[in-house]
Parts: structure tokens; sequence; C-alpha cells
């Protein structure tokens, strides 16, 4: 152990937006349990490259006794995630480097497995307006006695089934937990659950980092609720197939 600069999260402001997953050249960043983690001290070079892409300021440098920066585990780390740590042609006494950006945003493209042969026609589930979390009123009359469904707002494209497996019979509300000012939605939540006799609250989701947010949004909102709410949770792939 040295005394040394090193990574402090503050997870009571984290939402899990996982920007600061791939600002970490190291790879001593990961999302869990919707909450950003440093996986362990000897990753840390306590530069602080993942600071500035914080957007709520979860994330500062402090000096204190850690483990000594480990270079040899970086590289193992690192060849673990698939990364290199210098680019093709650049200076091998340059910063590591990475491409990809944020794991919610970094581009891919794939054909799907299987292909309809004919159109269907499928009706429209929905049966409220609004829909979006900051535009629905807590008070609203589609809320009252209904199962809830809190739905990242790309679920609906990448699940083709959303309509008959998750929103049918549901009052609904739909956010981005990484896009959103996400500040009022605990409270707001809260008061939906409180006021219309949710009896239940299932969350959808997508399997980026980014949007374990949603998930951390909604079980605080009802402990806030006090509310005693079966809450489920539903993750689905890029790919748009259910992974639990």
């Amino acid at each position: 152990m040295v005394l040394r600069r090193i990574v402090k999260i503050n997870e009571e402001k984290c939402n899990g937006c996982g920007l600061c997953v791939p600002a970490c050249h190291e790879g001593a960043m990961e999302i869990i349990n919707g909450k950003a983690k440093l996986l362990a001290e000897k990753l840390c070079d306590g530069l602080g490259d993942c600071l500035g892409e914080c957007p709520l300021g979860a994330i500062e440098i402090i000096e204190r006794e850690a483990d000594e920066f480990d270079e040899i585990a970086v590289k193992e780390r690192l060849k673990e995630l698939n990364r290199e740590t210098t680019p093709s042609g650049a200076c091998p006494g340059t910063k590591p480097q990475f491409f990809g950006g944020c794991p919610g945003s970094r581009a891919q493209s794939f054909e799907p497995e299987e292909t309809a042969s004919e159109k269907a026609n499928i009706n429209s589930e929905l049966r409220q307006w609004p829909v979006q979390l900051h535009l629905v009123p807590v008070n609203a009359p589609y809320f009252q006695n209904k199962d809830l469904l809190i739905a990242a707002d790309c679920v609906p494209i990448a699940y083709a089934n959303f309509h008959q497996e998750l929103l049918k019979g549901n009052g609904v509300a739909i956010a981005c937990p990484k896009l959103d000012n996400t500040v009022p939605y605990v409270k707001k939540l809260a008061e939906i659950i409180k006021l219309n006799n949710i009896k239940s609250v299932t969350i959808a989701r997508m399997e980026v980092p980014c949007c374990g947010g949603l998930s951390m949004i909604v079980k605080q909102a009802v402990q806030e609720a006090v509310a005693n709410v079966t809450v489920v949770e539903k993750i689905i792939g890029v790919r748009g197939n259910i992974l639990n």
C-alpha cells in the first residue's frame, strides 16, 4: 500500500450512464448493478481521464493509501477487454488509447436471425397518451389499479413483441436514463405509485450499461413510496432478445 492519487466514486450521484467506462484507458471501471465501480485499485493510474466524462460529478480524484498501480495487470485487463494499448501507427510512448466510445452508443450492424415471409397485421396495445415519463400526469386515470411498465425508450424499437408481451394491459411510461434530466424522476414515480394503487412495476431496459440507471430510479421510487409492490426487470439485448 502506498499513498497516492486514486479515483473515488459517489454512488449516490452515479446513475449508471457508463460514460466513464470507455474513458478509462486502463479498463478499471465497470457498471455493476447500475453503478460505476472501480474494479481494482491497481488498475487505476489516478490521472482522472474519467472525470470529464461524468455528467453528474460523481467521480473525483483523492489521495489515500491504495495498492500500487500495476501496468502488467492493466495489460492483462486490456487483453481481457480486447483493447489495444496503442493504436496502429502510434508512438509506443503515447498514452494508451482505444476506440468505441460509450458502450451504449457503439455502432453495430447485424442481420436478423429470422425474417417474416409476410407482413403481419398486429394491433397496438397502447391505451393512453402521453407515454413519456416527464409528460404523464401523476394522477392519470389510466394508471389506476394497473400494473405499471417503465420502459427505456429504445426497448419498443429493439423488442419486436413489446406490445403483446410487455405493454398489453399495463400503464406505461418511457424514459432514457442517459439523455433525460432524471433528477425529478424518482419523486414523480413515487407519486404515481402512491396515488394509483399500482399493483406491480416491470422495468424493461436495454442491456447497455447506461440503461442500468433506469432500474436504480424505479427501485428508489418504490422505496420512497413505501409501497409493497413487486418489481420485475426485463433486460433486452441489442439484437432484440430478452436476456433474463
